[in-house]
């Protein structure tokens, strides 16, 4: 879908920050739109501030890559960092809403769908870059605990269907693992462990 955007063009730069900050902080759309130039920070430690549900407030790291984008983009409008102005707005300079966001997600997508046939029968929504984020997180190896304070998830427990629905995921998993016959014979030595043995019990 990024490589779709047209980013020759004002709107197109607009979209391509859009949607590199929805992926790089796996955030709520209302969260996004909500997202005013001072929750920006674009000098190191780059981070975005993002109030979720129930008036939540946490910090999301950002890329370098996704910082400077946003600081070209926020320099392009004229932004000014140390205001309350909307981060991204219509041609009319007013923010942007939901229904905004979704309309600029489907044209991305249904262009990506003439270049990308595994896409043919898929259907997105916003939610999607959110899912997105939360399997890129979980190959690069972070621990579900990390994504579920990275998403602003209420419980671990709701980022724990993240991990169940990627396929490549369990592939590596189970080549990992070696089949019984083929286990060492001190394969046992987890016995001894009782950090294991408790998980364990607790399943």
């Amino acid at each position: 879908m990024l490589n779709t955007i047209d980013r020759s063009i004002a709107d197109g730069r607009r979209d391509y920050a859009l949607m590199a900050t929805l992926f790089n902080t796996g955030a709520r759309v209302q969260e996004i739109v909500d997202t005013r130039a001072s929750d920006l920070q674009l000098v190191r430690p780059f981070h975005v501030r993002l109030l979720g549900k129930g008036r939540k407030e946490r910090i999301c790291p950002l890329w370098l890559e996704t910082a400077e984008v946003l600081s070209r983009h926020c320099a392009e409008r004229q932004i000014d960092l140390r205001t309350k102005a909307p981060v991204f707005t219509n041609r009319n300079g007013v923010a942007l809403t939901r229904f905004g966001v979704r309309y600029i997600l489907c044209k991305y997508f249904d262009r990506a769908r003439t270049t990308t046939p595994t896409l043919a029968k898929k259907r997105l929504h916003p939610h999607c870059l959110r899912h997105s984020t939360a399997v890129h997180l979980l190959k690069a190896g972070v621990d579900l605990s990390t994504i579920s304070q990275w998403l602003g998830d209420a419980s671990i427990n709701t980022t724990n269907r993240y991990a169940a629905v990627d396929l490549d995921m369990k592939r590596e998993a189970i080549l990992r693992a070696r089949p019984l016959e083929s286990a060492p014979q001190n394969a046992a030595t987890w016995r001894q462990d009782t950090t294991i043995l408790e998980w364990l019990e607790a399943l």
